[in-house]
Parts: structure tokens; sequence; C-alpha cells
């Protein structure tokens, strides 16, 4: 059965990992969901946002594109090459910011977006900043707590319920939405709460009163042993090589007598073999810092000068010397754009739900430089992490390779900040990829020693399930923020493939 399609509002769009997943759901052929409006208020990733619309305003993904993402030619030039799609893209994804006073100006943009529809869906999460545990944990008391305005942007978003009526919304948050208190008072159930009639949180309101039932994704509400945290979603249940878990809000318009399916658990995990293994091989650069002129390789061979060489065990000193002679396997000159070999070999994984043949390259795939010191911590714990099949902690690096850290002693000590360093394990799903992969990647240590570098751009999205053709705007620091925070699209396609069942059953009511 076919419908019209069902319009999206997204709200803290960031780089459109939620939009993704549902504008690219298949339903008979078809593309069910249509995003007709998103919001981010940060310019770069707007840029991304405002550029993967463009993408999307396609049957058929035009040569140019591609020579885009090569560098070939400039945005204005494809901007310009195909007017109406790019004013339509700039029309689609906006840059402003939610929850200051415009918010005349932003219902008038969703009104005029949705049009006539009754029916349509709002998705987005608000910033998680102030939700975090780590974030917590750094606030002194709740006053500094209460006058972050992170914490209450959820209420725009409340707001915008209140005011428009979407039939159906999805909100995502951190887990640690979950525990955060204000007062000592646990937040999650006023948010429920306000979520579930939202129109009785808007002050000075003659609103008609709208309803919401909110349910989980992974469990019915109606179990007598659900709790809170079975609105937890672990990525890794669902097909995505990550472990990443997060809360997964859905409500539905109470005048709906509709309760959601639950989404179905894979029957394994996905590695981070299946995900990035296939990916050209490059070196890192070495920092500026260093003030030195050895060559890459020449740094990393220096490892052998240290003390711990002499008497290091046997089986790790073969790995790291297995590991110096294929470093002339590795590209040292990464660049924007990498072409692929003709005869390509990936993954079931990849090949199904990232590759893009048209693309014949990867892009987001250059390396961040590290210090020398650094390249050898790397090379040293990846490998034993290739002995091991798990990550290594501070107390397993050689004293000659511990960080000078005011913290060393008491993460050598297991106290804390234990595992500061973290190589991701190739027969495991990684680690969560997150925003703090833009400020060093000590938690992204690259599985395969020769590289002894952290993830790319490209890697970092492709455990995040981004699509080879998405490509991110602006400096490589921007880049990782942009998939550190976004929702997976191979998850939010299955979170959509349940709201579609949802807008079925609304159209025969």
């Amino acid at each position: 059965m076919k419908i019209d399609k069902i319009k999206i509002i997204d709200l803290f769009a960031g780089p459109g990992g939620l939009g993704e997943g549902f504008s690219s759901y298949l339903y008979e052929n078809n593309q069910p969901f249509q995003i007709a409006l998103s919001i981010e208020k940060d310019s770069v990733a707007h840029q991304t946002l405002e550029l993967r619309s463009f993408f999307r305003q396609f049957n058929k993904v035009p040569d140019e594109y591609y020579s885009y993402l090569k560098r070939e030619i400039s945005k204005k030039e494809l901007y310009d090459k195909f007017k109406y799609e790019s004013d339509h893209a700039i029309n689609e994804a906006l840059c402003l910011e939610l929850g200051k006073d415009n918010h005349e100006d932003i219902d008038k943009k969703i009104k005029k977006s949705i049009g006539d529809n009754k029916n349509w869906l709002l998705i987005g999460g608000p910033p998680c900043q102030a939700y975090s545990l780590a974030g917590r944990s750094r606030r002194t008391n709740d006053i500094e707590f209460e006058n972050d305005h992170k914490h209450f942007l959820y209420k725009e978003y409340l707001r915008i319920i209140a005011h428009h009526k979407p039939a159906v919304f999805v909100m995502e948050n951190v887990k640690g939405l979950l525990s955060s208190k204000l007062d000592s008072e646990r937040i999650f159930p006023q948010i429920l709460n306000d979520l579930k009639r939202p129109t009785s949180y808007v002050e000075n309101s003659s609103l008609k009163q709208a309803n919401y039932n909110i349910y989980s994704l992974v469990k019915s509400i109606g179990d007598v042993d659900f709790k809170d945290s079975d609105y937890v979603i672990k990525a890794e249940e669902y097909g995505i090589p990550q472990t990443r878990h997060r809360v997964i809000l859905v409500g539905v318009r109470s005048d709906f007598k509709i309760v959601p399916d639950i989404i179905q658990k894979k029957e394994r995990f996905v590695s981070v073999r299946e995900s990035i293994s296939d990916l050209p091989r490059i070196a890192s650069g070495v920092s500026n810092r260093e003030k030195t002129t050895a060559s890459w390789s020449d740094s990393i061979i220096k490892i052998k000068k240290y003390s711990f060489w002499a008497k290091e065990n046997k089986k790790i000193k073969e790995v790291i010397e297995s590991q110096l002679q294929e470093f002339n396997e590795l590209n040292l000159n990464s660049s924007d754009f990498i072409e692929l070999e003709k005869k390509h070999e990936m993954s079931d994984f990849v090949k199904k739900n990232l590759y893009d043949k048209k693309l014949k390259g990867v892009i987001n795939h250059s390396s961040r430089s590290h210090i020398i010191k650094d390249l050898h911590r790397y090379l040293y714990l990846s490998s034993m992490a290739s002995i091991e099949n798990k990550s290594p902690v501070m107390k397993n690096l050689p004293i000659e390779l511990l960080p000078y850290h005011k913290n060393v002693e008491a993460a050598v000590a297991g106290e804390k900040f234990a595992d500061r360093f973290r190589v991701q394990i190739w027969d495991k799903p990684s680690t969560t990829i997150t925003s703090h992969i833009a400020k060093d990647g000590h938690y992204f240590i690259h599985p395969d020693p020769a590289q002894c570098r952290s993830l790319t751009v490209r890697e970092a999205a492709r455990l995040q399930t981004f699509p080879d053709n998405y490509f991110f705007e602006g400096p490589r620091t921007e880049q990782y923020k942009q998939v550190g925070n976004a929702v997976p699209p191979l998850l939010a396609r299955q979170i959509a493939e349940v709201i579609h069942k949802i807008f079925l059953k609304i159209q025969n009511d």
C-alpha cells in the first residue's frame, strides 16, 4: 500500500544522521518519508546537512556531485549547475539556533513546510552536553546545572510539539538523561510528563490540548517489569558496529490508539573488521610540534631505542617487528580523495549498506598528525591488543611510554583513566564514537598496528554507518564533531520502519 509522502521536521539536526535514516528508508521500492525542514545552529554541520539535502533531490545523482567530493569543482560550480535542486536544499536546511527569541519565525517556517498536512513527523535530539554523565561530573552544583541553557533546550522541542501537534515525534538523547538530577530530583520523569502533555507546559497558552503516549522501541511499556532503562537502544544489538547506547522516545498523539512495534534485534554483532578493513591503509603525519625532519617511518622505528626493547617479552617484539616491515604498504600521502583499486574487496555489510560504486574512492580519509611518543604508544598497544584480543590499559605500557599526566599514577593503579588509551578490536563492535574524537585519538586507536594512528573521519563515519558518499564539510576537527554527535543512519532506518507502520495505520483509521 502506498501513502503520500510523510513530511518530517528535523530539529537539532546536526549533520543529518537521523534524517538520513528516515529519508533513505524504502517501502515497496519507494521512499515514504520526506524531510520538509531541518534546523541546525552549527554553521559547519549545517553545510554538511545542506549538501546532503542537495544529494537527495536527485533520483540519479549527477557526476558533478562526485566531482565536488573529489575537489575537482567548487560547491558554487555544483550549485550553479543545478539551480533548482540547490535552491530547494538551501530552503530545506536552515542554519538557526533554536531556543532563542525567534519562536514566531520558527513557527512560520514549520507551518509553511508542512502545509495542510496534519499527520507529520517531528524528529531530533536536543543538545545533550548538559545531560551527559561526564558533563555532570564536571559541574560543581545544581545552580550551575540550572543555569545551563542546554539542559532546557528540550523544552523548545516541547514547545514546537505543543504548537504544531505532529502525529508522531521521535526524540533522541544520551543515556545519562535517565539519571540526571536537579535539586536531588531525577529529571527524566518530569520530561516524560511534559512530553505527554506538552500544551500544559506552554505558558499563557490558549492552544487546544494535544496529549501523547510515550513508547520505547525495545520493550512494551505494558510489561510488568518495564523500567526507564528500557527506553535505551543498544545499537550493537541492531546491526550497528558500535556499542552506542542512547535514549529514544517515541510519542504518538493520543487521538491515535496505536502502539508502535519494537525494532528487532539482529542475530549477531557487526565487527570493526567488517566495517573498515577494506579502507586504504594510510599513515599519520608526525606532529609539527616535534620539530623533526625525520620521516614518518624513521620516527616509528625509534621505538627500538627505548631501554624496554631489550627486555620486552618476545611475543610483543615479534609483532612490532612484523609491523615495522609493513610500512611500505601504507599510503604515506593521504588526501581528501583516495582512489580505490578496481578489484576492491569489501564485506557484505559495507557492500549492502555503505558502498557507492560511482564514487570509486574514499573521502574524509586523511589521518591527523601525532607526536612521536603517541605513535610509539599506539604501535605498542595495538600490537598487544592483536595478541590478547582486548584493549590494554595504562598499566600495560612500559614506563618510558607512560604519558606525562597528573593522573598517570592513578591510571596505572587502575583507579581512574586506566583506559586513557583504547584500541579498537577487529572482531568486536567499536566503542562509542563520541565528539571527543575531535580532541585527540587516544580512545580511538586503529586496530592495525602498522598504521599506529587514530581513526580517520571516514572510519568513524563507517562505524556510525554513514554511506561512503556522505561528505562531511569543514576542517577535520569539525568533521569529527559532526560524526561523533550523530545518530547512526542505519539505526535510524530501522526506527523509520517502525514509525512508517504507525502512519500506515493512521491512514487506515
